[in-house]
């Protein structure tokens, strides 16, 4: 899907604001992977105390990013409408570089496996093509 075909993430996924954290999709193939972006505007809830006089977006909140990204990839795939993935787990995660208030983080998750009940995807981060966070994330998938 492109252009606009794409959903708008609170279409699709459960989150709202202050943690919906993709402002709209720039790719999407359901079940397979999903590219979104977010544009950090320097007024987001974390950034007055991580840290003072330093905004800097979270790692942590970075992975959440990435798994919302992931999860829209997986919510399209018909036969798990009306479910919901769940983050089980997180591996081999670097952080590469910090996302400041006024960077475009494009957020990038390829789903390498996606059974009945989990599945893996692998997500990167990214400011200007510049790697900040990258990835690997296990979910599993339930009933609402």
């Amino acid at each position: 899907m492109s252009g606009e075909e794409l959903p708008k993430p609170d279409s699709i996924l459960p989150h709202r604001p202050p943690f919906l954290f993709i402002d709209q999709f720039v790719e999407l193939i359901p079940g397979e992977s999903a590219v979104a972006i977010w544009t950090l505007t320097g007024d987001e809830w974390f950034f007055p105390g991580h840290f003072p006089g330093r905004p800097t977006l979270p790692g942590v909140i970075m992975i959440e990013a990435l798994a919302q990204v992931g999860a829209v990839g997986v919510l399209t795939e018909p036969r798990f409408a009306g479910k919901i993935p769940l983050l089980a787990g997180v591996n081999n995660a670097k952080f590469r570089r910090q996302v400041v208030p006024g960077d475009e983080l494009e957020l990038r998750v390829e789903l390498t496996r996606l059974g009945g009940r989990a599945g893996k995807g692998k997500g990167v981060a990214s400011v200007d093509g510049e790697t900040a966070c990258q990835a690997d994330l296990t979910f599993v998938i339930a009933d609402q």
